[in-house]
This record gives C-alpha cells, structure tokens and sequence, in this order.
C-alpha cells in the first residue's frame, strides 16, 4: 500500500474514530441550547449526544450543544411520549449530578455501560417512567445512530474507492476494523 493511501486510511480512520466515539457517549454528558421560551429565564442545557449543530444523519463530533442535541432531546421525548423540556430538564441533572471531580486517570475511561444504566434510572426517576421503558428508548436511539454512523461510513469509502483513493480491499478492511471495534465506533457489543 503506497504512503498516501495509508496516510489517507489513517486520517479517515482517525476521524471516524472521533466523530463515533463522541456521538453516543455524549448522551449522558453534552448541553445544548434550547429553543428560548417567554417564560424561560434561565439558559438551559441540553440533551445527549450533542456536537456542533449537525445532525445525526451525518454530523461530525466536535463541540457541544446545537440542535443535534436538541433533535435526540426531541427523539428520546417522544419515544418516551414525556415532554422535551421535563426531558431536557432530566438529562442536565443527570449531568450535574454525574460531572466528574477530576479527569480521568491517563488511558482510561469511564465504564460506559455503568454510566448509560445510571442514566436510564436516573432519567426513569426524573419522568417518573419505568426504567425499562427508558433503557429501550435509549437502546433504540443508540442503534439509530449506529446504523447512520455505518451507512456514512460505507457511502465514504465507496466514493474513497470510486475516486480511487482506496481499493475495494482497503475499503473493506476499513469498514471491518470499525465493525469489530478495532478503530473507531463501530462494534462495541454490537
């Protein structure tokens, strides 16, 4: 493989990498900004899994807050058939109460799994829900942006092999890599 495919395959994967690992774990943890309302003094922040105010549907991972944020406060509002604000409300508690004192010690990172089911009660308590219905909501959002997060993934590496920046096999080995976990947002128990 020459140096500049390789280069090229390692950028890609590295922002892929980014881009994924910033998108569901920002569930528990970003802010947006919402919508103002006459009687809303205070700004309020927001929702998981926010950025810069793209989309799911191909957004990229940088920042917090926008109306990516805002759109899954929306999306966990209705599958939840609960308001947006109560959610929204109900996730930045969730954060406060969850913001940690200290980083993280170098290589390491919070247990996902440990945090998402904090979150799933946490939010259940707040909206006075049952658990599992919010645990399936969130596993229905999750999956939601995993399968936008693949079908990205497999349209820029078709157009990678097309412009002939990569090959098929490299393609293919790109996308396997991310499926497994082994670069960047894919896999991970799916």
């Amino acid at each position: 493989m020459s140096r500049t495919k390789r280069m090229t395959l390692a950028i890609s994967a590295g922002a892929l990498a980014l881009g994924a690992g910033l998108g569901v774990t920002g569930m528990a943890s970003a802010a947006t900004t919402p919508t103002p309302t006459p009687s809303s003094s205070a700004p309020a922040e927001a929702t998981p899994g926010t950025t810069d105010g793209h989309d799911r549907h191909g957004g990229h991972g940088h920042g917090r807050g926008g109306e990516r944020g805002a759109a899954q406060a929306a999306e966990l509002a209705a599958k939840l058939g609960v308001d947006e604000a109560k959610v929204t409300e109900a996730l930045q508690a969730f954060r406060e109460a969850n913001k940690p004192i200290t980083p993280p010690a170098e290589g390491t990172r919070p247990d996902r799994a440990t945090r998402e089911a904090a979150l799933a009660k946490s939010l259940a308590e707040s909206l006075g829900i049952e658990e599992s219905k919010v645990t399936a909501a969130l596993d229905e959002l999750r999956t939601a942006a995993h399968t936008d997060r693949a079908a990205a993934l497999k349209t820029k590496l078709d157009t990678a092999v097309t412009d002939g920046t990569l090959t098929q096999a490299e393609a293919d080995a790109v996308a396997k890599a991310v499926e497994k976990g082994v670069i960047g947002g894919g896999g991970r128990g799916r």
